[in-house]
């Protein structure tokens, strides 16, 4: 059976520090939070809604807006959690080799996402 791999560019995650939100008692995906998450379920409406099922592998390349500084970890779960809920993984929990690079400046920033199927 041939290895599975899906490459993904997908837009400039909010860091960890902006994706919750405490009201009252709880705590809540921000607004921010959710706008992320759902531009990544739109832009990956058009490809097969199938999720990768197994252990995977994923690798980022983080292409920041700026020359802000920013720590590469804090990006990483609202990246994970769009990912889950568009669809393309069925939980992060499924990641067992995790990749991230800090990538070149791109206008408005982005991530380049490879997830492979680990044999």
């Amino acid at each position: 059976m041939a290895e599975v791999t899906r490459v993904y560019k997908l837009p400039w995650p909010p860091s960890v520090n902006h994706y919750y939100r405490r009201v009252g008692w709880r705590t809540l995906i921000s607004r921010e939070g959710r706008r992320y998450r759902t531009e990544v379920v739109a832009r990956l409406a058009a490809l097969p809604a199938c999720p990768m099922v197994g252990r995977l592998a994923l690798s980022a390349i983080l292409c920041p807006p700026d020359r802000r500084q920013f720590d590469i970890d804090n990006r990483l779960k609202a990246l994970l959690d769009a990912l889950q809920h568009a669809a393309v993984l069925e939980d992060d929990g499924q990641i067992d080799e995790l990749t991230v690079k800090r990538g070149p400046i791109v206008p408005g920033g982005e991530v380049r996402v490879e997830i492979r199927e680990r044999t």
